[in-house]
C-alpha cells in the first residue's frame, strides 16, 4: 500500500498492538527474520518473538510479510536551514524561518527517520515543539548554535575591509552558528548553549564550502579551545561534535577530546588511525556535495562556495573507505540545506558505492544510536525500546530503494508507539 505525504494519522497512540506475519529487520542480523511478532504497549516495544506472543487485549495487526524495522536516525541535519545561502538567511524574520523549517521536520520524518541530531540551528524551543505535538517531525537531539572562530566556517560575514559585529546573530532563529575567539568566551558560549538546552556542542574545527571567507584545509580554533569545548561538554555529561574534512583538523580535533568527525571527506589513513585509537566515530555526509554540486548554483548558493565543492565532493567515498578499513564506526548523516533536504534518503544510494547494505543500515539505526547514547533505547526493535518503527513494502537488505525518495515503499510511519503516517487498518 502507498500512503499519501498528509496521511497523518492524529492522536493515534497505540496502547497495545500486536504485529504478526512480519519479516523483521534487526541490523545486528544481516537477513530478515520472518514469522516475528511484535508487541508495543504504551509506545514502548514490550516484546519481540519468533513464537506466538500472548497477548489477549492487543490490536492486532496482520503485515502480510512485510519489513517491520526500527525506525532511521539522520546524525547530521539542519532543520532550520530552509535556503543553501546561509548568509541570507540570518536576515531573514524569527517566524518566517521557523515556519519554514516546519515541512523540513515533517519530510524528514515521512520519509522514515524518526530521530535526527541537528547539527547547527535548531534550539530546544523547536525541540519541545516536537514533544508536545504542536508540530509533526523527528525526535531532536539539538546542538544549539554552531561554536566558529571569526573567519571560520561559521563566520557569515562576507569578505570585507571591515567585520561586522555578530551580537545579533546570536539571538537570530535563521542563524546556524555564532563566532566565538578565545578559551573563556568559548567557554562561556558552551554554557550559554547547554542552559538554552543543547544536547550536544557543535564546533568548526576546519574550513568550509558554505562559508565566504575560510579555506577548506583552514584549521578552526586552537587546540587549547578545543579542549576547553571539550571539558566543557563532559562536565555535563555529554560530548563535541566537530566538521572537519583534512587530517590535520582531523587528528587534532580528537586528540583534543572531540567524540565524532562530521564530513570527514579528505581523511587518510593516519587520520583514520587516530579515530581509531580514540574510539571517535564518522558521520559522513556524502549527498549534500552532489546536491551542492549540481544545484546549488541554482538555489542561492554562493559562487566563492560553488568554487569549493570539487575540493571536498570527489574525496568523499575515497575517506569512505579509508575509514571502513581502519574500523571507525561510521554514522549515518546528510548535512542537506534549503530545498535539497529532500534528497535526505539518497545518501543510502550513495554509500552503496562503498559499503555493505548491513553497514549502511547500522550507520543509520545502532550506530546512530551509540552517538547519542540511546543503546536498547533506538535502533533496534527490541523488548524495552521506544517504539519507533517502519512498515516497509520490500526487503531493504536486498534493495535500499524501498527506503528511498519521500517514503512512498515506507507504508507506516510509528513514532513512540503513534501512527505518524499511514493506515493500519489498510495494510
Amino acid at each position: 500500500m502507498l500512503v499519501n505525504f498528509d496521511d497523518h494519522v492524529a492522536d493515534s497512540v497505540l496502547t497495545n498492538c500486536l504485529f504478526i506475519n512480519g519479516r523483521l529487520l534487526d541490523p545486528l542480523v544481516p537477513e530478515l527474520q520472518g514469522g516475528v511478532q511484535v508487541l508495543v504497549q504504551d509506545g514502548v516495544v514490550s516484546e519481540v518473538s519468533e513464537g506466538k506472543i500472548d497477548a489477549p487485549n492487543a490490536t492486532v495487526v496482520d503485515l502480510h510479510g512485510k519489513t517491520i524495522m526500527p525506525g532511521l536516525i539522520d546524525l547530521h541535519v539542519h532543520v532550520m536551514a530552509s535556503q543553501l545561502n546561509l548568509s541570507a538567511q540570518v536576515h531573514q524574520p524569527n517566524v518566517f524561518v521557523t515556519l519554514r523549517a516546519i515541512p523540513i521536520l515533517r519530510g524528514m520524518l515521512r520519509r522514515g527517520f524518526t530521530t535526527v541530531r541537528d547539527a547547527g540551528g535548531a534550539g530546544l524551543p523547536l525541540k519541545q515543539a516536537v514533544e508536545s505535538g504542536l508540530t509533526q517531525g523527528p525526535r531532536l537531539f539539538v546542538s544549539g548554535r554552531a561554536l566558529s572562530q571569526t573567519g571560520g566556517h561559521g563566520d557569515m560575514n562576507p569578505q570585507s575591509d571591515f567585520t561586522q559585529l555578530q551580537c545579533a546573530c546570536c539571538v537570530r532563529v535563521g542563524a546556524i552558528s555564532r563566532v566565538v575567539d578565545g578559551v573563556d568566551a568559548l567557554r562561556r558560549a558552551v554554557r550559554e548553549e547547554f542552559q538554552m538546552g543543547a544536547d550536544q556542542i557543535k564546533i568548526m574545527a576546519s574550513g568550509g564550502v558554505a562559508s565566504p571567507t575560510d579555506p577548506v584545509g583552514a584549521f578552526g580554533y586552537s587546540e587549547d579551545e578545543i579542549r576547553a569545548v571539550t571539558e566543557e561538554a563532559r562536565g555535563r555529561g555529554t560530548y563535541v561534535m566537530a566538521h572537519a574534512y583534512t587530517p590535520a583538523a582531523i587528528e587534532r580535533a580528537v586528540r583534543c577530546g572531540v567524540r565524532t568527525i562530521e564530513h570527514a571527506n579528505l581523511c587518510d589513513a593516519s587520520a583514520a588511525a587516530v579515530m581509531a585509537a580514540h574510539q571517535a566515530i564518522a558521520v559522513p555526509t556524502l549527498v549534500t556535495y552532489e546536491a551542492l554540486a549540481t544545484e546549488g548554483a541554482r538555489y542561492g548558493l554562493p559562487p566563492e562556495s560553488v568554487a569549493k565543492i570539487s575540493e571536498v565532493r570527489d574525496a568523499g567515498l575515497h575517506a569512505l573507505e579509508t575509514l571502513r578499513r581502519a574500523g571507525v564506526k561510521i554514522g549515518f548523516g546528510t548535512d542537506l540545506l534549503g530545498e535539497s533536504h529532500r534528497l535526505q534518503s539518497e545518501e543510502f544510494r550513495i554509500r552503496a558505492q562503498v559499503l555493505s547494505i548491513p553497514e549502511i543500515l547500522a550507520s543509520a539505526t545502532t550506530t546512530a544510536a551509540e552517538v547519542l547514547g540511546q543503546q536498547g533505547k533506538l535502533g533496534r526493535l527490541q523488548a524495552g525500546a521506544i517504539a519507533d518503527l517502519l512498515i516497509v513494502d520490500g526487503n531493504p537488505f536486498t534493495d535500499l530503494a524501498c527506503l528511498a525518495g519521500q517514503g512512498e515503499r515506507i507504508a507506516i510511519v510509528m513514532k513512540a508507539g503513534r501512527v505518524e503516517f499511514g493506515d493500519l487498518s489498510k495494510l
